[in-house]
């Protein structure tokens, strides 16, 4: 969907050149040649955009790749063709890695030092480390020439203004997912500080480095270069700083009731190149009232899985009380053993005597719960096994154990609904996943969750009503007393028409080399219902996505990427003259 411009004043240098520009056109400067202008510069100070362009054609790596023709009219102030326009945005990513990588780095390392985690009790707009956060984004944005609006610290609002009435709302998020700091452990024994950022080889590991606090850090980056290059803008852009994107998500509609909406959305917490669809997200929570144990043998008094719906947990441990420890402890140790090799043997059962009670651990592997085959889920085996132990090892039945008997019988290792029967996939989404993800027990009840990502193919209401009756039917012949909640929300697909999308296409897939093709993605983000909005990376869906596990991390070079790529998004999309 487009809207019309104003009319423009009176033309500047790089907007004179678009009075025929209404395509977007392929830049000519390969990933290789890119990577040979970036060496060319290694050692290099250079003071403004300008002075990079003229030092630039004047060496090997400029005249290698043909620029000269683009810089001398850029320099000298000419009309500019297409191409020349997309090599001039391109070169304007590469001089944002070569001036600011180094700074932005640092930017990144205090951002994730504030340990933005949901508190327990404590709203997000009233959570100390929140506030502290906001001021640093408003410190560092108004040290950028920025516009800074805190919008009662639901969201951080960042502005670059151009000479159009067009919004374009660039979304990331300034809170994380909680963690558990002893699985924060590389497998050579080095122990990590999730809130501390540990540059090993080219990883910088701590929360947030993946999701989303890079996000943050690039976009303000590239505003801060376009604002103090004087680059003329034909619309707007805000940058919208979410505060609640990984809880209960009410931080942008709060923002959006009360400010309007960017006529153009993308979020930089997603995947590259451009991503049109997204799943729909959703719950099914189940809780089991607290009750007395029953029968003979050791009883399961806790268990541990993942702190949020979202995240698929390094481990579960449970813990047993028994009057014989030792005897307990080798027994699971056996059957866990035997579990383990039954089912694959890439994950570990291990039964530890703790003081006068036994922890059982299974050891998986970490992963955000909308990619589960990228994991290996602890907390399904954990309950799996647990229920699979009768006649092996004597327990008493309990809450626990009733939610044991519940997730092997209706969701099992399976992570496709194939347990429950209700596993469905669409063409260009992909299937449905189910993942038993976040556990949860107080004085009246045990918790547990399955997360759902939900593509075309089903309405909500009909999903729901699906699992609602089939779990129903388990529950009355069972006997197990369970009460569930259901949220299921509605998937997203864009139909990607206009300039601005052909535009985005061309500038992820050009600079990493990228199929020129649409993606789609089971993570839901803060554009899913907002108009024209999609996601623009930052995340490589060849690689495994790090955000929301143990020992998450970015690599320097791909962070530098997403500065290079973002830089030049801005400085094209801000031109086009329609999108």
């Amino acid at each position: 969907m487009n809207f019309p411009l104003k009319q423009l004043a009176a033309a500047t240098l790089m907007l004179a050149s678009l009075s025929a520009y209404t395509t977007a056109a392929q830049a000519n400067i390969t990933p290789q040649q890119s990577a040979a202008i970036l060496k060319s510069f290694a050692d290099a100070q250079v003071s403004d955009f300008r002075q990079f362009l003229a030092t630039l054609a004047k060496n090997e790596a400029g005249q290698g790749a043909n620029l000269g023709p683009a810089i001398g009219a850029f320099l000298d102030n000419k009309t500019l063709t297409a191409d020349q326009q997309d090599e001039i945005h391109r070169l304007l990513g590469l001089y944002a890695r070569v001036k600011y990588g180094k700074a932005a780095t640092q930017t990144l390392i205090e951002l994730v030092a504030i340990p933005t985690v949901r508190a327990d009790g404590v709203p997000q707009h009233e959570n100390p480390e929140f506030l502290k956060i906001a001021d640093k984004i408003k410190g560092l944005a108004e040290a950028f020439d920025l516009k800074f609006r805190n919008v009662d610290n639901r969201v951080y609002e960042i502005s670059l203004d151009g000479s159009g009435e067009e919004v374009v709302g660039i979304h990331a998020h300034a809170d994380v997912v909680p963690v558990t700091p002893e699985n924060w452990v590389l497998q050579d024994g080095t122990k990590l500080d999730p809130f501390k950022v540990t540059q090993i080889g080219d990883r910088m590991y701590g929360r947030g480095t993946e999701d989303d606090k890079n996000g943050i850090v690039v976009a303000l980056y590239a505003m801060k270069i376009i604002k103090e290059e004087k680059l003329p803008l034909a619309r707007n852009f805000k940058l919208l700083v979410d505060t609640t994107e990984e809880t209960t998500g009410d931080a942008i509609p709060y923002y959006f009731e009360r400010n309007p909406t960017p006529n153009y959305n993308l979020a930089l917490d997603g995947g590259y190149p451009v991503v049109i669809a997204e799943k729909g997200y959703g719950t099914v929570m189940a809780s089991f009232a607290r009750r007395n144990a029953e029968g003979k043998g050791a009883e399961i008094v806790s268990l541990t899985g993942g702190l949020a719906t979202n995240q698929i947990p390094g481990a579960s441990v449970a813990t047993l009380v028994t009057d014989q420890p030792a005897k307990l402890a080798a027994a699971l140790q056996q059957a866990g053993s035997d579990y383990a090799k039954r089912h694959g043997g890439d994950f570990s059962v291990a039964a530890k005597v703790d003081g006068k009670d036994v922890k059982l651990t299974v050891t998986g592997v970490s992963a955000h719960s909308s990619e589960p085959q990228s994991g290996v889920n602890p907390v399904a085996r954990m309950l799996d096994f647990i229920n699979g132990l009768n006649g092996k090892v004597a327990l008493k039945h309990n809450h626990i154990t009733d939610a044991a008997r519940y997730a092997a019988d209706n969701w099992g290792l399976d992570y496709l609904g194939g347990k429950l029967g209700i596993g469905f996939s669409d063409d260009f989404m992909g299937p449905l996943t189910t993942s038993l993800t976040y556990v949860g027990q107080d004085e009246k009840a045990f918790k547990l969750a399955v997360n759902l990502r939900v593509p075309k193919g089903k309405t909500p209401e009909a999903l729901k009503q699906e699992i609602a009756d089939k779990l129903a039917a388990w529950s009355k012949k069972s006997h197990v007393a369970v009460n569930f909640d259901y949220k299921i929300a509605e998937p997203m697909y864009r139909n990607p028409e206009g300039e601005w999308v052909k535009a985005l296409l061309a500038v992820a897939s050009e600079n990493l080399g990228m199929e020129h093709k649409f993606g789609t993605s089971a993570g839901a983000t803060s554009v899913h219902e907002l108009p024209n909005g999609v996601q623009f990376g930052l995340a490589r869906p060849e690689a495994k996505y790090t955000g929301h596990t143990d020992n998450e991390f970015k690599t320097t070079e791909q962070f530098l990427l997403d500065l290079q790529i973002v830089t030049e998004m801005v400085g094209r999309i801000g031109q086009l003259p329609k999108l």
